[in-house]
């Protein structure tokens, strides 16, 4: 996961800072838990409770707010993974601390987000910008194993590559059809396989 740039609207300070704050994360909350493709901005406004005008302040249309609260969602989940990352100093302790945040992190949102935003391209381009740099950063974390030892020798750009294959699978939604899994069991699992197919 890294930060992708920001498209979330004007830039507010002072308590307007602050409300808009507030409001990103209860909108995020909203979509990740119910999805968005069925919800109008009357819906939003309603669940917010807050006037259109004021969504309109954050962005200009319904896609746009959505694109927008995905960029909010993988920003944040970015800080909390990287948090969880330096936490660890063992190269093994921080490949499964990453790839086990990247689960949590993904694990309190539904299947039905994820299939929206799937169909959403500009929601899309988000979450598969953001795949892409988390298998960059598995990458750099097997490299780091190996060099320290802790991990046995591999061809580091193959595993790269299956290791980036298997994330935009997920990000696909082609694991979920394929295997019935939540995006944050893949992770979880993909963890699990990484961990043993690289221990000495």
């Amino acid at each position: 996961m890294i930060e992708t740039p920001s498209v979330d609207g004007p830039r507010l300070t002072g308590r307007g800072a602050a409300r808009r704050t507030e409001l990103f994360e209860e909108l995020t909350a909203l979509l990740i838990a119910e999805g968005f493709a069925q919800l109008t901005l009357d819906d939003l406004a309603a669940r917010l409770r807050c006037s259109k005008r004021t969504l309109y302040g954050l962005a200009g249309s319904k896609e746009q707010l959505v694109r927008a609260a995905v960029v909010h969602f993988f920003r944040r989940a970015t800080v909390r993974v990287e948090a969880a990352l330096a936490a660890e100093t063992d190269p093994a302790g921080r490949l499964a601390a990453y790839l086990r945040a990247v689960a949590a992190e993904l694990s309190p949102v539904s299947g039905r987000f994820f299939d929206d935003v799937a169909a959403f391209e500009p929601a899309a381009e988000v979450y598969e910008r953001n795949t892409r740099a988390a298998a960059r950063r598995v990458q750099e974390l097997i490299d780091e194993g190996v060099a320290d030892g802790a991990f046995r020798e591999v061809h580091v750009a193959f595993a790269a590559d299956v290791i980036t294959s298997v994330m935009v699978r997920i990000q696909q939604r082609q694991v979920a059809a394929a295997t019935g899994l939540a995006d944050a069991d893949a992770y979880a699992h993909l963890a699990e396989l990484l961990l043993h197919g690289l221990a000495r």
